[in-house]
């Protein structure tokens, strides 16, 4: 099976453009999350993919075929919606055979492959329990059964774990990924949630205000991200408005830093993940290192969380405990940034609107 290819896609409620152009390739076999903020475009874009809306512009392509004008019931797809919309009156077997039985199945098939995706979702023995009777997490599994049940060549998910409380959301997690490895089906989540696509995905789409961002893999996207909005959003991160005054070298608040790969001139960005930062006595000497004092500090166990005033900007480093100076809050401290870790993005006014 060939990749899923958006070409362009665009919808317009009127003068709302709610996805701008989102082009994509999708290998077959790869679990996409499309992450972003509420009201980025994401469940619009899936709607779109599945036929549910009708794109503005562009193309939809699955199996070197364009599909963007088919119908929803003829592409093929299985998808599992943010209200699972279950039917209450029957059981979970019969949920799970209704795609079949709108197809004309025979009743001993139905039940033939109810079972085998009662089995393969981990439920053996509920297929005559009403869905009433079932816990959430039960009932999230037998939404993604149904979904299943006619073999879809592309498993489409909006918000599929949003209603579950965290334990149970960070088990169904892994048991969503652990069966789209078994398989081996296209899968696309929408989440608003991090630590979901970064949990579960190949490929994590980052969207916002209808555009796509960046889409490459949970940890290319948390170490490199393409933009100011990726490095924010994704995770926690410090960013640095600087300067470049010399070849290398790069003015921001509190003094200067020498780092590779700047531009020969002008404004830059620097993102730098917490955990890279690294925290040394008052005094201490050497390259890349910023003076400040310690507004906040905390305990979390397997780590300390440091927050630094560096000429009226927050810095937080992120340390081990036994790697911990030894500060009071106020005190002074020097901040170092690993040439390394110091990730150079275009400037804010320079992002893409």
């Amino acid at each position: 099976m060939s990749a899923l290819v958006l070409d362009g896609l665009t919808k317009r409620y009127g003068s709302v453009v709610a996805v701008h152009g989102a082009s994509l390739r999708i290998p077959h076999g790869q679990f996409v999350c499309l992450l972003g903020p509420s009201g980025c475009g994401k469940t619009t874009l899936l709607r779109m993919i599945a036929g549910l809306e009708d794109p503005s512009g562009g193309r939809l392509v699955i199996d070197d075929k364009d599909i963007t004008e088919a119908p929803a019931h003829l592409r093929e797809f299985g998808m599992v919606f943010q209200s699972l919309a279950l039917f209450p009156h029957l059981t979970a077997g019969e949920n799970i055979a209704y795609p079949l039985r709108i197809r004309g199945a025979g009743k001993a098939e139905q039940r033939k492959r109810a079972e085998e995706l009662l089995e393969l979702v981990r439920l053996p023995g509920v297929a005559d329990r009403p869905v009433s009777k079932l816990s959430g997490g039960q009932r999230q599994r037998v939404a993604i059964a149904r979904a299943l049940a006619l073999k879809p060549k592309l498993f489409l998910l909006d918000e599929p774990l949003s209603a579950l409380d965290a334990k149970l959301r960070e088990a169904m997690q892994i048991e969503l990924k652990q069966l789209q490895q078994r398989l081996g089906i296209t899968t696309i989540v929408v989440t608003h949630d991090q630590r979901e696509a970064m949990t579960m995905a190949d490929l994590v789409v980052v969207m916002s205000q209808g555009r796509i961002h960046q889409a490459a893999p949970p940890m290319e996207v948390y170490r490199q991200p393409a933009d100011a909005f990726v490095a924010d959003f994704i995770g926690l991160t410090n960013l640095l408005d600087g300067e470049v005054t010399a070849p290398g070298a790069v003015a921001v608040p509190g003094g200067q830093l020498h780092l590779p790969n700047l531009p020969p001139s002008g404004r830059v960005l620097l993102s730098v993940r917490p955990e890279e930062v690294i925290v040394h006595p008052a005094g201490s000497d050497g390259p890349n290192r910023l003076n400040g004092r310690l507004s906040f500090m905390r305990d979390l166990g397997a780590s300390v969380e440091f927050r630094i005033d560096v000429a009226g900007r927050e810095i937080v480093a992120v340390s081990r405990p036994q790697d911990r100076p030894p500060v009071e809050p106020g005190g002074p401290l020097s901040v170092e940034f690993p040439p390394a870790a110091c990730v150079v993005l275009p400037p804010m006014a320079e992002r893409q609107p």
